[in-house]
Formats: C-alpha cells, sequence, structure tokens
C-alpha cells in the first residue's frame, strides 16, 4: 500500500479475512473431488477467466491457503488477530475461529488497533509457519511477525515475536511477507508495498528469522516512476524459473479498486526479475496474470498454492454485482507457454 494507501490498508481490517498462504510442499493427496474441479472452469470468454465457484463465508482479503495431510483447506486472511476459513472440498468454505486466541502485546508498538494481515502459512520441519504483518494505517511504521504451530489450527498458534521491522526514516515497508524455501534448503521472505518497492532477506531455517551471517536486504521490484503501487510478493520455482508475483495499484477501495496481479520471473531467487518483455521489475515491469473484468473489479492480495489437480491463484476481489463486497478468488494456473495464465 502507499504511503496514503495505507489507509487502503485500513479496509484490510474492516474488510475481511485473509487466507493463508499454501502449502508449498507436495503432501500425498486424495483424488480430487470432480464438482470442485468443474467449480474451477472459467465462465467467460473474457480475457481474465471469472473465479471458480465457490460457497459459504467467501468474504475475505489477503488469502493465504494450504491442504493438510487430512484433505483439509485452511486458510488465513487479514482481519481481527488473522481470520481463519476452512473447506473440506475447496467449494463450500466456513468461517473459523481468530488464529490467537489472544494477540501479542507487541502488536501495539505498531499498531493503534490490534488487529494482523496479509497472514502467509506454510508447512516446514514438521510444523507450521504463519508469517503476518501488523502496521500503522497511513505509515511505514510495520513489522513482520511470525507464529507457529503444530496442527494450524486456530488458536493454537504460538507467537515468535518480530522478524522485521520497518519505521518513518526506512524506505521500505515490512509488510505483505512470503516465505519461500528454496530446493537447496536455504529459506527467503520476501515483503514490501509501496515506498521502493519489494524486498527479500535470507531466513534462517533454525528460528524462522533473519540469517545472522546474511542481512542484505535485496530488492526484487519497484515502481521508480508514477505510483509506487506495488505489494504482496509471492515467490514459486517451477521449470528452472523464479516467479515473482506481485499486486499492482490501489486495494481496498471496493469497487473503485484498481489492483492487479502481475508477475515476472528470474534465474536467481535474488533475482533479476523480468516479465515476459524483458522489462525489469524494478522499473515497473511485470506481465498480467489477473485484471478487473466484468462485475470481478481489483483482484489481487494473490498466493499460490500447489493441489491435486495443479497450481492455484487464491486471492480477493470486489464483487460488482454485490456492492463492492470482497470475496474469495480461486483459478487454476497453466504453466504450458513458461509464464503463469488462469483459467
Amino acid at each position: 500500500m502507499s504511503p496514503t494507501s495505507r489507509t487502503s490498508r485500513t479496509s484490510r481490517a474492516s474488510r475481511t479475512p485473509r487466507t493463508p498462504r499454501t502449502l508449498r510442499k507436495r503432501t500425498a493427496l486424495i483424488a480430487f473431488p470432480t464438482a470442485a474441479l468443474l467449480a474451477l472452469i472459467p465462465s467467460t470468454a473474457s480475457a481474465y477467466p471469472n473465479p471458480g465457484r465457490v460457497t459459504g463465508d467467501v468474504r475475505t482479503h489477503d488469502p493465504s491457503m494450504i491442504r493438510t495431510s487430512s484433505g483439509q483447506y485452511l486458510l488465513y486472511a487479514t482481519g481481527g488477530g488473522i481470520a481463519n476459513k476452512t473447506s473440506s472440498d475447496r467449494t463450500a468454505f466456513r468461517n473459523g475461529a481468530d488464529a490467537f486466541s489472544s494477540r501479542p502485546g507487541w502488536w501495539s508498538n505498531y499498531s493503534s488497533v490490534p488487529e494482523a494481515w496479509a497472514p502467509d502459512i506454510s508447512f516446514h520441519g514438521g510444523k507450521y509457519l504463519m508469517y503476518y504483518s501488523v502496521s500503522k494505517f497511513g505509515s511505514n511504521t510495520s513489522a513482520i511477525g511470525l507464529a507457529t504451530s503444530t496442527t494450524g489450527q486456530p488458536g493454537s498458534w504460538t507467537d515468535q515475536g518480530t522478524v522485521y521491522t520497518s519505521g518513518s526514516s526506512s524506505d521500505y515497508n515490512a509488510i505483505d511477507p512470503n516465505l519461500f524455501v528454496n530446493d537447496d534448503g536455504k529459506w527467503w521472505l520476501s515483503f514490501g508495498s509501496w515506498w521502493t518497492g519489494i524486498k527479500m532477506i535470507q531466513i534462517n531455517p533454525s528460528t524462522g528469522k533473519q540469517l545472522s551471517s546474511n542481512t542484505t536486504r535485496y530488492s526484487l521490484a519497484s515502481r521508480p516512476t508514477g505510483t509506487k503501487a506495488v505489494e504482496a510478493p509471492f515467490i514459486v520455482k517451477r521449470g528452472g524459473y523464479y516467479y515473482l508475483f506481485a499486486s499492482y495499484d490501489t486495494c481496498c477501495a471496493g469497487t473503485s479498486s484498481t489492483y492487479k496481479v502481475k508477475v515476472g520471473r528470474a534465474t536467481s531467487i535474488t533475482g533479476p526479475y523480468t516479465d515476459k518483455n524483458g522489462v525489469s521489475m524494478m522499473n515497473n515491469g511485470g506481465t498480467p496474470v489477473l485484471e478487473s473484468h466484468g462485475s470481478v473489479i481489483g483482484p489481487g492480495g494473490q498466493s499460490i498454492m500447489n493441489d491435486a489437480d495443479g497450481d492455484l491463484i487464491v486471492y480477493h476481489y470486489y464483487d460488482g454485482n454485490d456492492n463492492g463486497t470482497p470475496k474469495l478468488g480461486i483459478n487454476l494456473l497453466s504453466w504450458s507457454t513458461g509464464w503463469p495464465v488462469a483459467y
């Protein structure tokens, strides 16, 4: 979010829960329900597909989702102390309890309200990890926190404190974290919103916090001219490339939102990331993945999840047919061209 658009993030509190990010590690999965697969077939001839069919409690913001070994879909999102939803079939969703039974006291140093945003959930080393954001609206006085759990269920999370922070003198904003575990065993955390864009630090796998032997803050994406609006990074590796997804433009303004999802790729985790036309993401580059179309307004706040039937992009959008209500969107991704295409 922008310096001024932090008020946009404000709506992340009032808007709705964000969902957890994906379990990037494939687990033994049961056969996927045919009905759920059919629900993902787009119903529009637009350049962008409509979201797959989801039902129940679908009001959400900044969703991150994984599938547990038992087959349950766990989704965490912006809202309250971090909102939760669950599903058994990826179609019908139900609201759950808050992630935290009590909210960590340190939050008050970074936020005037006891609320967290943009969680990122994953499973590594036999436990669930959830990185999340706490910030004062309209500023980059922000912090990324970490919580861990053996079950991933609401109320089971143990907060581990701050991971990385930013303040009024910083040229970056420490929100919107995403953990990426490389195939060489190294851990990386990307983050950022407005200011000078998307950043990355290396993480110590044993602590979940910054690696003391490498304190470099890498820059991955920026908009040096015009609006500074780029945020919500999410990284995956497919076919020898690292792909950086990010949300561009303005979130959290209902049907006036201009949010959209773009992507670039690199041969190194730290970049440089370029789009399909070879434009650097450090110079406003990015190949579109999802944009507004029809009644689907401002898709963004995305995470990528690998499921039994392939990769999913999980995001929120504002429903133009429902007074701009923020809702959960899920689509499959095809990689056949070497670039992610939602369908």
